[in-house]
């Protein structure tokens, strides 16, 4: 094991810094992961750009990182389901682990989670970090380390696509072209829509989408309306959509869901944007 223990450290807004990091041992029911692979989540660079997402704060240095993929090096006592040399993804979630939402299956809901790289938990952008071992998961041979670190994004448009009920013959719209919004596309797929409508304000992502099996793209430009967007949405799928999943978190996109998607379909919002927008909520009731 290397004595270097490179970490992203985030000290506040704008200010962040590779620094070596202490390794830490694991205690009883942890497991230490030297780490192979980290993807970059929107939530990491809303944290360095502006220091808080809503009430979660940087008031203290944290380690950012959250989407990781790596090698079990270490185990702590009572640890048995994982050994070392597993290859691994982890859930970035611990929780009581005893409450009703836990104990429903519902854990991500817990009032007493802890959650990588969200203040004031340090997160796994790093080369050695410790981890509860009932949150790590190991990798099936076929899935290789930069597929493991994929594995939190894509467990998110999963979990979209079942609150949404997607299903079969469904008609679906997505907003926002980005790494989300191109997981809950591969979902959607594997669970059998054909047809998908994606926006974006950035031309060359919706060019990128194609390769996902969208059937349709809209680009969205400045000064359209959301209404008069979704006349267009309509046109382009024949229908309204069933479903409307929101990635972007952008005002226009969650009021474009509400009046593009079918009267009684469903719109599912994960894009994290402002704390506060103006809703439709009238367009809603009467759907």
């Amino acid at each position: 094991m290397s004595a270097n223990n490179l970490s992203a450290v985030l000290y506040k807004k704008g200010d962040l810094r590779l620094e070596n990091y202490p390794i830490k041992e694991p205690g009883s029911g942890e497991a230490q992961i030297a780490v192979q692979r980290s993807g970059v989540c929107g939530s990491d660079v809303k944290f360095w750009k502006d220091g808080a997402i809503g009430p979660f704060k940087v008031t203290n240095p944290i380690l950012l990182g959250h989407e990781i993929s790596g090698i079990i090096t270490k185990l702590g006592k009572g640890v048995t389901r994982l050994k070392i040399g597993d290859r691994v993804a982890v859930d970035p979630h611990i929780t009581c682990r005893m409450c009703e939402f836990c104990k429903s299956g519902r854990y991500n809901m817990c009032p007493n989670t802890s959650f990588l790289a969200t203040p004031p938990y340090d997160g796994a952008l790093t080369r050695y970090f410790v981890h509860a071992a009932d949150f790590i998961f190991k990798l099936p041979e076929n899935v290789n380390f930069d597929e493991g670190a994929f594995v939190e994004p894509l467990s998110v448009g999963l979990h979209a696509c079942r609150r949404a009920g997607v299903t079969l013959g469904h008609k679906l719209l997505v907003t926002g072209a980005g790494p989300i919004g191109l997981c809950v596309i591969l979902i959607a797929k594997a669970l059998g829509v054909t047809t998908v409508c994606i926006t974006d304000i950035d031309a060359s992502r919706l060019e990128f989408a194609k390769k996902f099996g969208v059937t349709h793209t809209i680009l969205v430009k400045p000064g359209e309306k959301e209404e008069d967007l979704a006349f267009k949405v309509a046109d382009l799928l024949g229908v309204m959509p069933d479903r409307t999943i929101e990635c972007s978190g952008a005002e226009f996109a969650v009021n474009l869901g509400i009046h593009a998607t079918k009267q009684g379909g469903q719109v599912v919002l994960i894009g994290a944007g402002q704390s506060t927008i103006s809703f439709p909520v009238l367009a809603a009731l009467t759907k």
